[in-house]
């Protein structure tokens, strides 16, 4: 996408045009709609100087893009802008959102006419959420049509006298300048996504010191970030939505207090928010032992992918007075059930020593024809295994697959709802 041609869809006839297009016309025959859009004396008047061309694919990508974004947006993303990078990359709304709202509730002053700063702010979803809860902010980015998007969105959403962007490379700005600092380093190159901290944009080290530098900082990494890299003044969480990890936020100064490691679970799914609260945390306990280890109970718990990952599933079996089933596995047991968003509960009704010829066994006697398989610890094919046993009848049960010492082990159970 050209920047002169989306500038040329933030004018009032551009706006008009765009709002013109069926989201699901363009879908089922994108041809067709462009077709027609190249004929039409409305988008040929858009800018009289570039080719028709490059309007019609202005105009289509921002259709689609929007529509990609609802995932993460909602309704609202249907009066945003967006470019291709942006909406992949961008914070999903109800974290950047959740992150803002503690950053507000800290109260970090900004002396004068400083405001904090959002580094590497891309299309600018989270330096909307801080202008959304009161925050006055400044977000820089490197690519100018990047920083044409974000500035568009901060207009679309009425945010100007909040919020801002300028150009600039971020590796040049001086620790300190803003007192209070986001920071979501670029984490794909030409080859795609990045997994070495040291190859993020900007890299690791410096990102880290930038945050060092304010009072108050959030600096965003990838949920699989190593623990040994993440620095011992910040405190870490990671967040994930209903059931999927997102990312780890590490906070530094007056964002830093409370627990050095905490897991997070947000929920978005409808029902969800209302049944089990919005949002579950899980916290390390300094003063907390080495979790107990024992023999399947009645029920078993498999963490959320933020508890696992925070290295806080001792922690999340102490809630229900659980041990884990292996030191080493991300399972645990307990002769209770506790619904919560940060665990799925499985009644449990049979354990053995994994061997194909009884598990199919097992599953006959209880007339198991939907089967669900889950594993941690093993080593098994699950589909092929879902073959093999050849599940057939009118209940349902889960497997869960793991690994007991040194020996694998089959568990037959059934979601506790």
């Amino acid at each position: 996408m050209h920047a002169a041609a989306f500038e040329a869809l933030l004018t009032e006839a551009g706006r008009e045009v765009l709002g013109g297009i069926d989201p699901a016309e363009a879908a089922k025959d994108r041809l067709a709609v462009a077709s027609r859009l190249r004929t039409e004396p409305a988008v040929t008047a858009l800018a009289p100087g570039l080719p028709v061309s490059d309007l019609v694919n202005a105009l289509l990508t921002q259709i689609t893009l929007r529509e990609r974004a609802r995932a993460k947006f909602g309704d609202r993303a249907a009066s945003m802008f967006f470019t291709p990078d942006g909406a992949e990359q961008a914070t999903r709304a109800s974290v950047a959102d959740y992150r803002a709202a503690r950053t507000a509730a800290a109260g970090v002053e900004l002396p004068g006419s400083h405001p904090a700063g959002d580094l590497c702010c891309g299309i600018g979803a989270d330096l909307l959420a801080l202008a959304e809860r009161g925050v006055p902010v400044e977000g820089v980015d490197l690519d100018p049509l990047t920083v044409a998007v974000a500035r568009a969105n901060i207009a679309a959403l009425g945010l100007e006298d909040l919020a801002s962007v300028r150009q600039g490379d971020v590796t040049a700005v001086e620790p300190g300048r803003y007192p209070a600092l986001f920071c979501d380093p670029a984490r794909r190159g030409g080859r795609g996504r990045v997994f070495d901290p040291d190859s993020y944009s900007p890299p690791w080290g410096t990102a880290v010191e930038l945050a060092q530098g304010s009072e108050a900082a959030c600096l965003k990494a990838a949920p699989g970030i190593p623990h040994e890299v993440l620095p011992e003044d910040a405190a870490a969480e990671w967040i994930s939505v209903d059931g999927e990890l997102k990312e780890a936020a590490l906070w530094f100064g007056a964002l830093s207090g409370g627990p050095r490691r905490r897991a997070t679970v947000l929920h978005e799914r409808p029902g969800l928010r209302e049944r089990e609260g919005e949002i579950a945390h899980v916290e390390a306990d300094p003063d907390a032992g080495p979790a107990p280890v024992a023999a399947a109970r009645r029920f078993l718990y498999d963490p959320d992918p933020a508890v696992v990952r925070s290295h806080l599933v001792a922690e999340a079996a102490a809630k229900v007075e659980g041990a884990l089933l292996d030191e080493r596995i991300a399972y645990f047991t307990a002769d209770r059930a506790e619904v919560s968003p940060l665990w799925r509960v499985l009644e449990v009704d049979a354990v053995m020593p994994f061997s194909l010829k009884k598990l199919r066994a097992a599953l006959r006697e209880r007339g198991v024809g939907t089967l669900t398989v889950k594993k941690r610890g093993s080593a098994v094919d699950t589909e092929r295994l879902r073959r093999d046993l050849k599940p057939s009848g009118p209940e349902a049960a889960t497997v869960v697959l793991t690994r007991v010492g040194d020996r694998p082990w089959a568990l037959v159970c059934r979601e506790v709802e």
